[in-house]
């Protein structure tokens, strides 16, 4: 039995440096090998317990934000995906939109790898230490709405809309909104217009948003006014990006040589 290790344990766990506890003794060893100071032990264990909190903020960030799964850029198959312009999602990922309060729209037709490539945006801004949401506007409108019923629309914004520094709501357009809920969809984007940054994702041009939100004219156009002021907007075209492994493989196109047989 050590006293002193028992000693610094106990003021470890006032202190709240939960991995010291255990780790210190590896670190002191290290420094002793490498002929290191006092100071160079002081400084890989401070080192240490700021790595350990910095990698628990990036897990608390990630399992309140909402992503649906974990993707990341590596992943996507910008080969196959010829139709996405890369350098631009590229300069997104950066991050430095977010700390200028711009947003991104990507535009583009069903399953050519928008929610891909947003949820790898978002969940690169999550290791970045930075609050995220992640949300389809479909989702948005059922709490949007409920919230409007129960008489907390206003802290409904506030903590959803209002506090991440990135809210990315995807599949814009694929359900029409009638005029209420087109109102409500346009305070989530007064709400965030130059206090924070929103990634959206649809499959319809903007000209065809008037019919998504309500056949609204004035609205949808006072809407785009706010979300495009600071805006990266990527068109993106190509096959379906869900599909190609099973188009590289040969799959689909054996169901559907069958299918014809038949």
């Amino acid at each position: 039995m050590n006293l002193q290790h028992d000693r610094i344990a106990a003021l470890c766990e006032q202190l709240k440096l939960d991995r010291l506890p255990a780790e210190w003794p590896g670190v002191a060893q290290t420094t002793i090998d490498n002929s290191g100071t006092h100071a160079d032990f002081l400084e890989a264990v401070l080192q240490l317990q700021h790595d350990g909190q910095n990698e628990r903020r990036r897990q608390t960030i990630l399992r309140l934000s909402g992503l649906p799964v974990v993707k990341t850029l590596e992943q996507f198959d910008y080969a196959y995906a010829s139709g996405v312009p890369r350098s631009q999602i590229q300069e997104v990922a950066g991050l430095t939109f977010i700390e200028r309060q711009e947003n991104v729209v990507l535009l583009g037709p069903s399953g050519v790898g928008k929610t891909h490539l947003v949820t790898a945006i978002g969940y690169k801004a999550a290791m970045a230490g930075l609050s995220i949401r992640f949300i389809t506007a479909a989702d948005m409108m059922l709490q949007l709405m409920a919230s409007h019923r129960q008489g907390d629309l206003k802290g409904y914004l506030n903590r959803v809309v209002g506090k991440p520094k990135l809210l990315i709501i995807d599949e814009v357009g694929y359900l029409p909104f009638g005029k209420m809920e087109a109102n409500l969809f346009f305070q989530v984007v007064a709400k965030r217009y130059e206090s924070g940054s929103v990634i959206l994702t649809s499959n319809l041009p903007f000209t065809q948003w008037s019919g998504t939100f309500g056949d609204d004219e004035t609205l949808t156009a006072a809407m785009l006014d706010r979300l495009l002021h600071h805006a990266h907007i990527a068109q993106i075209s190509g096959q379906s990006y869900r599909l190609k492994d099973k188009l590289k493989s040969g799959q689909l196109q054996k169901k559907t040589k069958a299918a014809t047989l038949e």
